[in-house]
């Protein structure tokens, strides 16, 4: 019999990604399952596609209203957020995992699976600096199923994104066999310095073009747009800027990179989803946390203070600007030459 499966998770779009492995797990537990999934508008577009997905829903009114008629066999939540909390006591399930609010607004676990995860939100001491568990080990803990590093990301690319991002580059006069390094500008609003300063981004380009025989692609989104012209402004050479496209066509000129920098933000989740190499830069959040794969290198903030998770932050230097930019290129090129990537 067909088992009936609902994810809540709403999230950024990076975290909704980085969730996806779970559905390997799911698939594979009930290979006879009809999968739903919740989450927020803006995230739906990571989404789209997905073969293990049978049903978007976005946080609306005639979708809640929907999904609380309806009755499930299986529900996890894998979010923290009070409508996802809400919705995961108030939804129909034979079998309930992950997170659920209780009586006094505290977030309680669901299974005894969970319980660890939500001891991890209270205890910052334990997340910051004893956690050892991946994100994705995380999930399949409060799911009980047991996780693989074959569970990768899952992102579909249509093939429109595919012909955007060859004419892009062929518009750029980038060449097949060109060596195209991707760095990412920008890391959105929720936390402070997750991607490194304009000026810390132009002295590394610097040092690249100098150095390398590669060619260089500024990526970001809308609130990157002025970042990256001020970078071009600095500089006195040629690079390439992404512009602000669909996630989508933004995911395949990523997919053509041979390296991805980048701080914990949506597109170092996007080159992982999309098996690019990546070096990802860590700063205020915990790098123990996200799975590269074996496709990287990390770089670590030994600031203090970090991790943080702060919002803003008035520290001189703070924990990106801690990082030198020596030692990013040095290992961009150390991880170029140790994966042929660069032709000696």
């Amino acid at each position: 019999m067909e088992k009936r499966i609902l994810i809540i998770k709403l999230g950024s779009k990076g975290d909704v990604l980085r969730t996806t492995p779970l559905l390997h797990g799911l698939k594979e537990k009930y290979p006879i399952s009809q999968i739903s999934w919740l989450t927020y508008e803006d995230s739906l577009e990571v989404l789209d596609g997905n073969i293990y997905i049978d049903r978007l829903f976005s946080l609306k009114l005639e979708s809640i209203l929907g999904l609380l008629v309806e009755e499930f066999d299986f529900l996890i939540n894998l979010d923290k957020d009070y409508p996802a909390l809400a919705l995961a006591n108030l939804i129909k399930a034979k079998e309930k995992k992950g997170f659920g609010l209780g009586r006094d607004g505290e977030i309680i676990p669901l299974n005894p699976g969970s319980q660890y995860s939500v001891k991890l939100g209270l205890d910052d001491e334990l997340k910051f600096y004893k956690n050892k568990k991946t994100y994705q080990e995380l999930i399949f803990e409060c799911a009980e199923i047991k996780f693989s590093l074959n569970y990768e990301y899952i992102l579909e690319l249509p093939a429109r994104a595919i012909k955007f991002a060859e004419e892009f580059f062929k518009n750029k006069k980038i060449k097949e066999d060109d060596i195209v390094i991707g760095i990412s500008t920008g890391a959105g609003k929720r936390f402070a310095n997750k991607m490194l300063s304009i000026q810390e981004i132009v002295e590394l380009i610097d040092r690249l073009h100098k150095n390398l025989d590669i060619k260089i692609i500024l990526l970001g989104g809308p609130l990157e747009l002025e970042i990256n012209k001020r970078i071009k402004e600095l500089v006195n050479f040629e690079i390439i800027d992404s512009g602000y496209n669909p996630i989508k066509n933004f995911a395949g000129l990523v997919k053509r990179c041979n390296l991805v920098i980048s701080g914990d933000t949506l597109t170092m989740h996007i080159a992982i989803a999309l098996k690019r190499p990546i070096l990802a830069i860590f700063g205020p959040t915990c790098h123990q946390e996200i799975e590269l794969y074996g496709r990287g290198e990390k770089i670590i903030s030994e600031i203090p203070c970090s991790p943080c998770y702060k919002h803003t932050c008035n520290k001189k230097p703070n924990c990106m600007d801690a990082i030198e930019v020596k030692k990013i290129y040095n290992t961009v090129v150390k991880f170029l030459s140790n994966n042929r990537i660069l032709v000696d």
